[in-house]
This record gives C-alpha cells, sequence and structure tokens, in this order.
C-alpha cells in the first residue's frame, strides 16, 4: 500500500531556527522539536530531560482530597478494601498498583476484575455483591466508573464507600461516592487530562502516601506498571505521561518486578532494550490476551507475583491464552474479509460494519483495527453474546467514532469510548438501520482524501547527514508514543547499492545510498512487492524511520522503510 505524504510543519519556521541556535544542535533535530511544540530552551530542557520531580500535584485534581484522606484512613485502620479493576492493560496494571499498595500497608485488600463476557465493563452489581461479601468497607475503583451512576447508588445504601479513579469521557452526570478522580471531568482543573487509568491510580497513592506523611519515592516502585498502561492504552506521550513513562522505562531496564521479569525471560526481550514498541507488541498484548480471551485474573496475578516460580507459572499461561487468541484473531480476521469481499463495494461505502454471531468478542477489537489499517476505513465489527449483539469500533483521522455513535444512541442499549475506539451494544432488530445511519455519517463528514492512507513525514533529509551524533540526538526523544511519534523522514533520489533481495515472509532488504552518501542497510517489512521497481537501478524516494543495530558490539544504523515512491 502506498501513502499519500503531506509535511508536518512548525508554527513557525522562525523558532525553529533560532531554537536550534540556542541549543547548538543541527536544523533537522531543532525542526523536529518545532514540530512538537516545543519553542523554548527551557521546554527543550523539559522534553530532553523529563524528571520524576515535574510531576504535577496530585492534590490539583478534584476531589483528590477526599480521596487521599479516605484511602489513608482505610490504611490506618486496616478495613477490607476491594480494589475494582477492568480487564484490559490499563484496568489490569492499575489494579495490580493499588492492590499491592494497600497490601504493602497492610490492607486486607482484594481485586475484582469483571468477566469480559459475562459482565463486561465497568462497576456491575456483581462487583458490588462481591464486596458485601467479603464485608469491604471500600471500594477503589481504578481505570472504570466514572459512568456508574446507579452503582455508585447501591454501594452507598450498602453502606461501602466508594473512590473511583478513571480517564475516560464523563457521561450523564458524575457518580455520587467519597471521590470521583477523573482529569476529564469538566470541573476537575488538572494540568493534564491525558493520564491512563493506572496514571490515575498512581496519582491517588501519591496523594495517600502524602497524607501518611511518607516521602514521595514511596510511589515510584509502581512506575514500570504505570509505564506498561500508558503504552498499551495509546494515551499521549506527553507532559506528564511522558514523565511517567521516561520513568517507568527505566525501572523495567534496571530492576523490573518478578512478574515483568519472568515474562520477559519467556518472550526472549532483555530488560535492558524495552521501549514502548516492545510494550505496545509483546508485553501489552499478552497481558491483554487473558481478559481478551475471558478472565483476566492471571494477568493481575502475574503482575502482583512474590516469587519468581510462581511468576513464571503465570507467566506461562498467559503466553498459552494468548497463542489461542492470535489463533482466533487469524480465524476471525480471515472471515470478516471474505464477507467484506462478497458482501461490500468499497467504492460505494464509507464505513465498515460486520457482523457474524459467533465471533470472540476478545478478538473483534484488534480485528476491527486491522481492517483500518488495510481499507483506511473507520471499521465496526459485531458478534453475538447472550442474544445481544455486541462490538468494537476503530476509526481513522478526522472520523471521531464515538460522537458518530453517540448520534445513533436511539439505536443502542449501551456504548462507550472515544474519538478512535468505542464499544457498543444494540438489538439484532435495529442493525440494518445502525449500518446504514454509520455509513451516512462517515460519507458526510469525510472528504476523499480521508479515504487515502496518509504518511506525515517530519523532515525531509539528506542521507549525508545522518550519522552516530545525529543518532545520539534523535534517540534522545525517546520514549516515543502518541503526541510524540518516532520521526518519520524522507530521502529522494535514493540508489540501491548490491543486489536488493527479499528476506523472512516477504520482506525487502537492500542496502542504499543518497549521491555520495555512505550506504544504509534497509529493510521494508512485506514490501517484496517493490523488488522489481528498485532493481532497475532507477532512483527512487523513500520515507523511512531510523533504527540502530547493535550486533556483536557493533553498532549500525538501519532504515526501516515506510513507504517507497517510484518517480
Amino acid at each position: 500500500m502506498s501513502f499519500r505524504w503531506t509535511f508536518a510543519q512548525p508554527e513557525q519556521e522562525k523558532s525553529a531556527s533560532e531554537l536550534g541556535e540556542q541549543l547548538g544542535i543541527p536544523a533537522k533535530i531543532a525542526r523536529l522539536l518545532a514540530i512538537r511544540g516545543i519553542k523554548t530552551y527551557d521546554d527543550a530542557k523539559y522534553f530532553f530531560r523529563p524528571k520524576i520531580e515535574n510531576l504535577h500535584d496530585p492534590f490539583l485534581m478534584k476531589d483528590m482530597e477526599n480521596g487521599a484522606e479516605r484511602l489513608a484512613l482505610a490504611i490506618r485502620r486496616t478495613e477490607k478494601v476491594l480494589v475494582y479493576g477492568d480487564y484490559d492493560v490499563d484496568g489490569t496494571t492499575a489494579t495490580s498498583c493499588v492492590y499491592t499498595f494497600l497490601k504493602e500497608f497492610g490492607v486486607d485488600a482484594d481485586y475484582y476484575i469483571p468477566h469480559r463476557f459475562k459482565e463486561g465493563y465497568g462497576i456491575n452489581p456483581d462487583g458490588i455483591r462481591y464486596a458485601e461479601e467479603i464485608n469491604a468497607s471500600l471500594i477503589v475503583s481504578v481505570d472504570c466508573g466514572i459512568t456508574a451512576i446507579e452503582e455508585a447508588k447501591e454501594a452507598k445504601e450498602k453502606g461501602i464507600d466508594l473512590i473511583i479513579c478513571d480517564h475516560h469521557t464523563v457521561g450523564n452526570g458524575i457518580p455520587d461516592a467519597v471521590a470521583v478522580l477523573d482529569p476529564k471531568r469538566p470541573d476537575c482543573e488538572y494540568p493534564f487530562d491525558g493520564l491512563s487509568g493506572a496514571g490515575v491510580g498512581f496519582k491517588l497513592i501519591q496523594a495517600t502516601i502524602k497524607k501518611l506523611g511518607l516521602p514521595k519515592s514511596v510511589s515510584y516502585q509502581f512506575l514500570d506498571l504505570v509505564a506498561i498502561s500508558i503504552a498499551s492504552d495509546i494515551v499521549p506521550i506527553i507532559d506528564e505521561n511522558r514523565v511517567l513513562m521516561k520513568a517507568g522505562l527505566s525501572m523495567i531496564r534496571k530492576r523490573p518486578r518478578v512478574g515483568i521479569q519472568a515474562l520477559l525471560d519467556l518472550i526472549k526481550v532483555k530488560k535492558e532494550e524495552v521501549n514502548t514498541s516492545k510494550i505496545v507488541f509483546s508485553i501489552g498484548p499478552r497481558i491483554n490476551a487473558a481478559g481478551r480471551m475471558g478472565d483476566a485474573s492471571t494477568a493481575v496475578k502475574l503482575m502482583i507475583s512474590e516469587t519468581m516460580a510462581e511468576a513464571k507459572a503465570h507467566a506461562h499461561e498467559l503466553e498459552s491464552i494468548n497463542m489461542r487468541r492470535r489463533d482466533t484473531d487469524s480465524k476471525t480476521m480471515k472471515e470478516a474479509m471474505k464477507q467484506i469481499d462478497q458482501d461490500f463495494n468499497m467504492e460505494e461505502i464509507s464505513t465498515i460494519v460486520l457482523y457474524a454471531e459467533d465471533w470472540h468478542l476478545g478478538v473483534i477489537g484488534i480485528v476491527a483495527s486491522r481492517l483500518v489499517d488495510l481499507y483506511h476505513r473507520p471499521a465496526i465489527m459485531l458478534s453475538n453474546v447472550d442474544g445481544k449483539i455486541k462490538g468494537s469500533a476503530r476509526s481513522i483521522k478526522g472520523f471521531n467514532i464515538y460522537n458518530a455513535i453517540k448520534k445513533c444512541d436511539d439505536l443502542l442499549e449501551q456504548f462507550g469510548g472515544h474519538e478512535f475506539a468505542a464499544g457498543l451494544t444494540l438489538s439484532e432488530n435495529n442493525l440494518t438501520e445502525f449500518r446504514r445511519r454509520m455509513n451516512e455519517l462517515a460519507f458526510s463528514d469525510l472528504s476523499d482524501n480521508s479515504f487515502e492512507p496518509e504518511l506525515t513525514i517530519d523532515a525531509d533529509l539528506d542521507l549525508a547527514e545522518v550519522d552516530m551524533k545525529f543518532w545520539k540526538l534523535l534517540s534522545q526523544f525517546e520514549p516515543f508514543g502518541p503526541g510524540n511519534i518516532r520521526p518519520i523522514f524522507v530521502s529522494k533520489g535514493v540508489t540501491v547499492v548490491g543486489e536488493p533481495t527479499i528476506v523472512g515472509n516477504g520482506h525487502l532488504k537492500m542496502k542504499i545510498k543518497q549521491g555520495q552518501s555512505g550506504s544504509f542497510d534497509t529493510i521494508g517489512f512485506n514490501m517484496h512487492e517493490y523488488l522489481p521497481s528498485v532493481r532497475t537501478g532507477d532512483p527512487f524516494d523513500i520515507a523511512y524511520v531510523l533504527e540502530e543495530n547493535n550486533w556483536n558490539g557493533r553498532r549500525t544504523l538501519q532504515l526501516r522503510l515506510k513507504d517507497i515512491h517510484i518517480p
């Protein structure tokens, strides 16, 4: 698939030039900073050296005073506390954070993760009944609860206090709880609203520690879990998240908890090599697999493990679950593509809405994401669970899928989510009308260009500029993620050195140079179709990211292709 290239532009080219002079860095590096909104020396210092001291005061968050005071009281009284989480990576890491914190202080804590298929997302009556059965006097919800109006009432009627830690969009009203911690509350003036669910839980831990008169550093032991939640939940890695991510990655690379170490050992990832991508593509999916297949408790058990033997057992169980998930995922993808080929004309539809009653609810979100990548249209995958149609939606730039689904709320029984991902429930009687209306909304909101895959380029780069000094500066942009995507460069008029070839499963491998530059190893995953074009010897243009290879102690730079344009 070839992309339409668009070049990112800083607000002011002049500010990029001035910043480069101030910092004594190459113009291209200064331009990358300016594109990311970094305009001054102090901005650059904060960006390149995010320190734990830069974290915001947790008490700036609405209701934090009440929440920290109540949790500190529970710790002093050693009350029975139930940590109520969610079944995804963010929810299970958040649960593990708060649960481990409470256990370390001698609290009789327990945790509850709803079953994805039997109970669904969020606080529910079964969870509240469980809290009542174990005589919990306090529930701390993490990564859920902001829409739990009725459930909060039920807990209050049963004499159970509730602290909500969430980061999702506020619905119709705020639950009646001891504290509702959510930086997205309209009445919350917290300086950063992009925290993950585990991030909000971490802020509660920070505040509670202060109430207990303990040093701030007590909370830092949870930063590895917070980093995994940030990377996996695709929240912006800017502002406070950049600080948390940087510190969390450092912890994983130096002294990961036994559960994370056991998982890294099993999948043969060196702790020193863990970065955002390794979390997103290797660690996160395995933690997520348990919840996707139904019961997320194995993921929590891994992360709260106290011995390596215990951790290894849970890591192996997670890997087994993940293998089943991958098989189910692959089968569902094939069936979805077959349905598209048989029933849809891509020239006539703006949204892909697919339904099969036996699709596994745990993998349809992954498949929807792949369909978006493949067809560059919003995609909604639907399945039947106990007579109700439930599904996952994913979107493209320029189409807020949550807002679109909200406009169909008269057809739905339940929905939630954000701009690029959402979940929904509806009756089968409304499926045809829902499909028609979503297609109509996307057609009116999106232009023809929207359906062309777009690649945002950071800078046009001469390969002669690329050396280890340039790489050292570029590597300080890490950790990468939303809000700070790994820079994509374009180099024009490059030529092949030697003979290009195909390696692995359809990957293009070659050496290239530009003019009098040195040659660079270049890899294009799943780009075998370009082999005939690059073999001609004629110049072509490439879009790529820079990477470092470290083989037998020898460090070299490699270009990982994102796209090729043949003139």
